[in-house]
This record gives C-alpha cells, sequence and structure tokens, in this order.
C-alpha cells in the first residue's frame, strides 16, 4: 500500500493551475485543444482536464532542457527517474512486490506482453499491463485485467501523483518527468494501489536507460525481435540495438530471446555474461505443437509465432516461480558461442486458450463495415512493414476471392519520426494500390481535438510537409511522369489545398480521407456531426473507380498513431 505523505491542499494546488483555451487554425477552421494549465481533481475536473494537463508534460520547457542534457549522459536517465518516483511517493524497493515481467524488442513485444498478460489472467492471476503507445485513450496504456482502467480511476490516480510532484517542484529546480517518465509512474502507482498479482511492463525505447528499467527485481525477462529503429538514441547498428535491449538483463533473472541474428545474439550472449543473466533462446513455435496438435493463435500474421513462443517461456517461468518459490534455476554457461535454446513444453489448456483468446487492437486488425473492409496495422519499422505486406497480400486475397465483382485497393499511410518513409513505401509497392492515400495523424479538423491524441512535440506545418515528402515519394517509385512541378499542398501555413495527383492524394487529417476513400459507404462515417472541409470537384472526381467497386479494401499503416485515429472514427465506443 502506497501512501499519502501529506494532507494534499486543492486550493493552494489550485491557485497556481489555471484552464486557459488556446486557439488555432488547420485547413482554414478553428480548432479548440486546452493548454497546459489545468486545475486538480477537485469537485468539477474531469478525466479530460487530466488528459489536458498530462499533455502539458509533452512541451515543458525544463523537461525539453532535461531531456537534451540526458541524452549525451544516458545513466543521467534512471537517476532522474529515481527522483521523480520518489517525488510522487513511491519507491523502487516498492515496485519488487509487482512480480514484474520485463520486455524489450524492437518490433513484437506489446504483442507478446498481450499473450503473456492474457495467459496468466487465464490462470486467475490480477494482472496489470503497461503498454505504449495509447491508440484512442490515454488509458489504455494502463490495463488492470486485460482492461483499460476507467476514467474515474485513472482522474483519481492521476492527481495524485501529479500534485505530488507538482508540490516538490520547486525544490527541484522546477523539474516535472516528461510524458512517458510521467505514466510510466502513474502505472506503478496505479498498480501498487490496485494490489495485482504481477505486472507485464513493455518498455519505451531501447531498454538500458529506458525509464522503465529502474526496475530492479523482476522475476522474468524478454527480447522480442530486433532490427533498425529510433537511430538517434539507440545507435545506427543492430549491435547497438541489441546493447540497449540487453540492458533490461539483470542478475541471476532468468531471460528469453527470440531467435535474432547473429550479430545480435553476440552481443545479447556478452551482456547476459557481464550482467551474470541466464539466457535462453526461444524454440521454434511449432515445437510446442508436438504433443498437443495445432495452436491457434488470437493475433494474425506468421510473425506473432515467435512472440507466441516467448509469451509461452515468459510465462511458464513466471508460473513456476509463483507455485515452485524454492526452485532454482539453472545459470546458462557461457563458455559457448551459442546461447541455449530453451525447453519446449505441452502448452496446457489455459496457455493454448490463453493464446487464442488475446486481442491487440492495430497491429493485423481487420474491420468490415458492409462494402469496406479495413485492414489496419501500426507497423514503423522496415521489417514490420515487411510482415504487414505478406499478411495484407494474403489476408486481402483471401477476402477478393468471394467478392463478386472488382475491388479497389487503397492505401492510407504516414509516419513519423526519423524512419526511411521512401524506404517503406517501396515496400508496400506489390500490394499493388489503385490509390495511395496520405495524411497526417491529426484526427479531424473542424471539431474540437480529443485531448487524448493530441502531440505538441510535432507541428502541424512539420506532419503536413512530412505528407508532401511521402506522396512525392510514392510518386517517384510509380514512376508516373513527370513530378517537378508539383504545386505546393499548404497555403497560409495549416491550410491544405488538395489536388488532382495520378493515383495519389493528400488530406488534412484522418477524418477526410476516409471520408473521401468511402465515398459514402461506410454507414459508422456517415454522420452529420463529423463535417470536413469541402473538396475541389477535381478530387471529387478522381473518386469515380471508387462508386465502380464492390468493394474497398483499405490498409492503413506506417503509424500506430495514424491507426489510433482511424479506429476513433471506425469504432466510436473506443473513444467513450
Amino acid at each position: 500500500m502506497v501512501c499519502m505523505s501529506r494532507v494534499w491542499k486543492p486550493s493552494v494546488f489550485a491557485a497556481r493551475l489555471r484552464r486557459r483555451v488556446w486557439p488555432c487554425k488547420l485547413a482554414g477552421f478553428p480548432v479548440q485543444h486546452y493548454s497546459t494549465k489545468t486545475a486538480p481533481h477537485i469537485p468539477g475536473m474531469e478525466y479530460q482536464d487530466a488528459i489536458c494537463t498530462l499533455n502539458t508534460l509533452q512541451t515543458n520547457a525544463s523537461s525539453l532542457e532535461q531531456v537534451r542534457r540526458e541524452r549525451s549522459h544516458p545513466e543521467l536517465q534512471l537517476q532522474a527517474m529515481r527522483g521523480f518516483l520518489e517525488r510522487a511517493g513511491l519507491t523502487v524497493k516498492e515496485l519488487d512486490h509487482l512480480n514484474i515481467i520485463h520486455v524489450t524488442g524492437t518490433k513484437g513485444k506489446g504483442s507478446t506482453c498481450a499473450f503473456t498478460e492474457q495467459i496468466l489472467r487465464g490462470y486467475g492471476f490480477r494482472t496489470g499491463f503497461y503498454s505504449s503507445p495509447h491508440l484512442v485513450q490515454v488509458r489504455e496504456r494502463i490495463r488492470i485485467n486485460g482492461q483499460p482502467i476507467g476514467k474515474d480511476l485513472f482522474t483519481k490516480y492521476f492527481w495524485q501523483v501529479y500534485g505530488r510532484l507538482d508540490e516538490t517542484k520547486e525544490a527541484h529546480d522546477g523539474t516535472m518527468p516528461a510524458y512517458f517518465r510521467f505514466l510510466t509512474i502513474l502505472a506503478f502507482h496505479v498498480f501498487l494501489q490496485e494490489k495485482v498479482d504481477l505486472a507485464v511492463i513493455e518498455v519505451g525505447i531501447g531498454g538500458a536507460f529506458d525509464c522503465t528499467n529502474i526496475i530492479r527485481r523482476p522475476w522474468v525477462c524478454g527480447i522480442s525481435s530486433l532490427g533498425i529503429d529510433h537511430t538517434q538514441i539507440l545507435g545506427d547498428t543492430i549491435e547497438k540495438i541489441a546493447w540497449q535491449k540487453g540492458g533490461i538483463f539483470k542478475p541471476g533473472v532468468p531471460a528469453f530471446t527470440v531467435k535474432q541474428s547473429g550479430e545480435a545474439m553476440d552481443v545479447l550472449r556478452n551482456r547476459a555474461k557481464e550482467i551474470s543473466c541466464p539466457l535462453w533462446v526461444c524454440p521454434d513455435f511449432e515445437d510446442y505443437q508436438a504433443n498437443c496438435g495445432p495452436l491457434k493463435l488470437g493475433l494474425a500474421g506468421q510473425h506473432q509465432r515467435s512472440n507466441a513462443s516467448l509469451a509461452l517461456q515468459l510465462s511458464h517461468t513466471w508460473l513456476q516461480k509463483r507455485c515452485q518459490p524454492g526452485e532454482k534455476f539453472l545459470s546458462t554457461s557461457f563458455e559457448t558461442s551459442s546461447i541455449p535454446e530453451a525447453t519446449s513444453f505441452t502448452p496446457s489448456p489455459i496457455m493454448k486458450k490463453g493464446l487464442a483468446d488475446t486481442e491487440w487492437p492495430g497491429r493485423n486488425q481487420m474491420i468490415k463495415h458492409g462494402t469496406i473492409t479495413y485492414f489496419l496495422d501500426g507497423a514503423h519499422t522496415m521489417r514490420s512493414i515487411q510482415a504487414c505486406v505478406n499478411w495484407f497480400k494474403e489476408i486481402a486475397a483471401q477476402h477478393e476471392m468471394n467478392t463478386s465483382g472488382p475491388v479497389a485497393r487503397i492505401l492510407l499511410f504516414n509516419a513519423t519520426g526519423e524512419r526511411d518513409c521512401a524506404a517503406m513505401l517501396k515496400l508496400l509497392m506489390p500490394c499493388h494500390f489503385d490509390f495511395a492515400v496520405f495524411c497526417p495523424n491529426i484526427t479531424e479538423t473542424i471539431t474540437a481535438c480529443n485531448a487524448d491524441q493530441q502531440n505538441f512535440n510535432v507541428s502541424v506545418e512539420h506532419m503536413l510537409t512530412r505528407c508532401l515528402d511521402n506522396e512525392r515519394s510514392w510518386r517517384l517509385h510509380n514512376s508516373t511522369g513527370n513530378i517537378s512541378g508539383t504545386p505546393q499542398l499548404i497555403e497560409d501555413s495549416l491550410s491544405l489545398i488538395l489536388e488532382e495527383k495520378a493515383d495519389t492524394l493528400v488530406f488534412p487529417c484522418i477524418l477526410s480521407a476516409l471520408q473521401w476513400i468511402t465515398q459514402g459507404r461506410d454507414p459508422v462515417l456517415v454522420n452529420p456531426f463529423k463535417k470536413v472541409m469541402p473538396l475541389k470537384p477535381s478530387v471529387m472526381a478522381k473518386a469515380a473507380p471508387l462508386f465502380d467497386a464492390a468493394e474497398i479494401h483499405v490498409l492503413i499503416t506506417g503509424s500506430l498513431h495514424l491507426v489510433g485515429g482511424a479506429l476513433k472514427h471506425l469504432v466510436p465506443e473506443s473513444s467513450k
């Protein structure tokens, strides 16, 4: 049990923080978003007020300066995290009681966590699950028994943690934790208060210096598939990235990895040796099926098989420690040049059911609305995009065999950060799309934005410029004609004017893109309250082939934030 260290006086706290509304413009229409200064959890303060205050930590000047300082001294990151944790009324020692499963990786770590949590929940344990990013609402990141914590619970715990940090900031040069750090602290607080039996913790970025790595004594650690991503933070080679990921290893704590490249395996083995961590590589998924027959996975895609194998080893090891606490795990030998393979076993009926029942929205997800089928996958690395392509080509072909007429294939794409969008788009070419549509990760431009999906770290101008670059890259890959005369689509800084361009279009927001793609054929999107800016006749005329199609297949990929914005519109209950 974590107790408040002092009596909190809302009146004093509220006097320092005030709610303000800032106008902004996009596509010529006014949009409102709430600023950083919001009152505490006193009567009248609701979930959205907490989220608006949380968003202030994205652009907190001192936090940004702190991140810049720590980049050159990454060891300071964990030191700072411990300080914030203590200011919030928690200690690292308390985290030892959460019986943590800690998982990192480049691709598949979220799916691995989802499989693991589902399996252990099936045994009747009360589970906590911390993941990132969220798709529609921030509270998705913090789950109890597989469900995002309720708005009331989020609001209650948010103000407890935020209040403590705010009251102590004057004594610490006015510093507050950045967005992800705060949510990590909040998750720990929630799991302790809600007395979970175990917590599955997904690393944010990297491992060694990720803020989740203040965990001292996890029960078991896992590493999913490694690849090149976040190179500015983790390094630009697989060896550097593997070194960072192996930073979650702890002395004497069993750890498992899926099969990696030879270079990555060597680094992981050396990291395990220097930390004195017993490490095993997971067996092939087929090995578990020798005595029990085929295992069904709730998540689509061949790549999920390695994630499932890792989840089986993590859950099996956790159960051994829970149910046989006196058992000692054998240390692996580091005298050989290879990591030993973990022993496969026959999954229990509960494990089999857990694998089959696992759901993880936004990853190889399919939604069918009448004649429109959406294929959503938040792939955002080269390897995950290739896996997405393999999945889409297979499943779309299966659906097209059963249609009575022509099918239009549409790509809706956006990617963020330092990723090589041109290379990612090249991988998508074999899907043979009839249209490629690009938009920023902005849910809609006319109505007030959902605070859960606001990102103040990237300007609207930057997002729109990135879309134009992506559109140009796609046309270069297609070589559909002279592109030297590409008109500028951004007018008055924030307005986007659409022009006809071969088989590509750029839209100012996710909703306008979806409404153009579906042309009124998706009843969920036909809503009088969901209005977007009027389109030019030339843009509307370009949709003629969509009217002739018996069905429309839409692949939405490149960014989990893009997928989340689409889900907000396609599954309205997800934002309630």
